[in-house]
């Protein structure tokens, strides 16, 4: 026993060196496979897709039934079945008109809603926004807006297909009722900086015809805002459509402001709905 244990002895520093010399050649992969699956386990995970239905953290600013704390023209905005709704007719046309959200204000936030547009004309989600504000595109030969139902600011945009063009304009970012105008169309990364006069292209989402694709036309679409600091997304039915950053501190879209629909154009029919505010800031 005693001559065997010691020759075991013997053996141990020639069985660690092989151990070890197993160890350093076997491939990483080898050495994390689980024996009984074979399964290589990673600490590389593919991110779980996003619920837009899960509404924890958020808050309904609209009840489905009301117009409790919106304020828009009662000729234009009513409530039907279940969904905000603006309208424009022939028979009773209605210039570019808008209803507010005067619940809360907001600067960093999540917003999800469901959005319809028909007949024609275009619509479109402010935010960070405010009323009041003189209106800088009169129309010629009509009556002068009514400022409290006008907003300013930065605006989720969302158009009928009335002309390519037009339907181009869906999930840009655009700053309405200033001289700033588009500032990052459907399919673009862009960024202003502070004394520069025009955003600048920083790079490609994709083509802006393909993910046009992407909008239903004459159907519901989720459409997701997110705005962090200077840093603003447009995502409709889970597709990334603009992404605009804004690195100047003094820049108007960098407020808190008002949350609010706009409806532009005869004929038309803007529909909103489920509409869910996750607020930061």
């Amino acid at each position: 026993m005693t001559v065997q244990s010691n020759g075991f002895r013997s053996l141990i520093p020639a069985l660690v060196a092989a151990t070890v010399f197993i160890t350093l050649v076997t491939p990483m992969s080898a050495q994390n496979t689980k024996p009984e699956t074979g399964e290589q386990p990673s600490r590389f995970h593919e991110p779980d897709p996003i619920d837009f239905n899960d509404h924890t953290g958020f808050v309904q600013i609209f009840d489905g039934e009301t117009l409790k704390n919106w304020d828009g023209d009662p000729q234009t905005w009513r409530v039907e079945d279940g969904a905000i709704v603006g309208e424009s007719t022939t028979e009773k046309p209605r210039n570019n008109t808008y209803i507010s959200y005067h619940g809360t204000e907001s600067k960093d936030f999540d917003l999800k809603l469901e959005i319809k547009v028909e007949k024609g004309g275009g619509s479109g989600i402010q935010y960070r926004s405010s009323v009041g504000q003189p209106w800088l595109r009169p129309r010629p030969g009509q009556p002068a807006p009514n400022l409290a139902w006008m907003m300013t600011g930065p605006q989720a945009d969302f158009w009928y297909p009335v002309s390519p063009r037009s339907f181009a304009y869906t999930g840009q970012f655009y700053s309405e009722n200033t001289n700033l105008g588009i500032l990052a169309w459907r399919g673009q990364v862009t960024e202003s900086v502070s004394g520069a006069k025009n955003a600048r292209l920083l790079g490609n989402i994709g083509s802006r015809d393909a993910l046009g694709g992407y909008v239903r036309i004459n159907d519901w679409n989720q459409y997701e805002i997110i705005a962090r600091g200077g840093v603003f997304i447009h995502i409709i039915n889970g597709q990334l459509m603009a992404v605009y950053i804004d690195d100047d501190p003094t820049s108007s879209n960098n407020v808190s402001g008002l949350i609010g629909i706009e409806m532009e154009g005869t004929p038309s029919k803007t529909s909103v709905r489920n509409i869910w505010l996750r607020k930061l800031k």
